[in-house]
């Protein structure tokens, strides 16, 4: 308990999934949490179940003057941040019918690799990927962690210090067939998380990422048949949970990390063993 007394955080996309449970846990170790979501009253909404200090401030992370306001709002309030989770994000994002003739193709393609017999089945998203679709999602994950830092570090430079995590992913460091706008959002993340820590050491400003795998949460619901394919091809045989990101976050945020900038922590269950 009291891990993060008296420090102020601000945690984007945390009104459900990995940044509500992040949100829980820092209240709980004792710091005040600003709530930032797309809807002002879905942020709002968590804060009320936070209670003590904490506000919510509705933005959208890929609006750079939106983003502005948005920290304006909470310097004036707080006059200090201590620190930042980039959790802001959207995961599958094509129709339901698209999902699931991809969902068909790749049990198909699977079943031709262990018959032994040729590949006849092809996940082809790539070559259909929309400039719409692709842009949204860079502009979300990546876009919306550098338009978030950029403001942050003017409330944290004059402090000098800080503490920021980024929502990295192990598709962003091992990748994965069908989501190259994913992977390459995520893995853009993890170059600039390296990129700021280096950059920031001088101001005591700690930059690091967590690189979650394949966790239960409102994101991750859409994979459906899928989901049996990724857990029989994880060693812990099972999507993680919420608090295994929430604590990690913890750690990260916390004086117990006082050594650690520039890395990747990924609770994936073995997913992925590189990072």
């Amino acid at each position: 308990m009291n891990r993060l007394q008296g420090k102020i955080a601000l945690i984007t996309g945390g009104a459900s999934g990995l940044g509500a449970q992040i949100a829980r846990r820092f209240t709980e170790e004792g710091a005040t949490v600003v709530i930032n979501d797309l809807r002002a009253e879905d942020a709002e909404a968590m804060t009320s179940e936070l209670g003590g200090e904490s506000i919510g401030v509705g933005f959208d992370v890929s609006d750079s003057a939106a983003v502005e306001a948005g920290f304006k709002e909470v310097a004036e309030r707080f006059g200090r941040l201590d620190v930042l989770v980039n959790n802001a994000g959207i995961g599958l994002d094509q129709p339901e019918e698209d999902r699931l003739e991809r969902e068909r193709r790749t049990f198909q393609q699977v079943a031709e690799i262990q018959a032994g017999g040729p590949i006849e089945t092809f996940v082809d998203v790539t070559m259909h990927l929309s400039d719409e679709r692709w842009r949204r999602m860079l502009a979300i994950h990546l876009d919306g962690t550098f338009f978030c830092t950029r403001e942050a570090l003017k409330i944290m430079a004059p402090q000098m210090s800080g503490n920021i995590i980024s929502m990295g992913s192990i598709m962003g460091t091992a990748g994965g067939a069908g989501s190259p706008h994913y992977c390459a959002a995520k893995a853009g993340i993890l170059g600039l998380t390296r990129s700021l820590a280096r950059e920031l050491v001088p101001r005591n400003i700690r930059v690091n990422a967590i690189a979650p795998g394949f966790i239960d949460t409102p994101m991750t619901a859409p994979i459906g048949g899928a989901k049996a394919l990724i857990e029989a091809a994880t060693p812990m045989r099972r999507f993680g949970v919420p608090d295994d990101i929430a604590w990690a976050a913890v750690y990260l945020a916390s004086e117990e990390a006082n050594f650690m900038t520039g890395q990747v922590l990924s609770p994936n269950g073995g997913y992925h063993m590189s990072q």
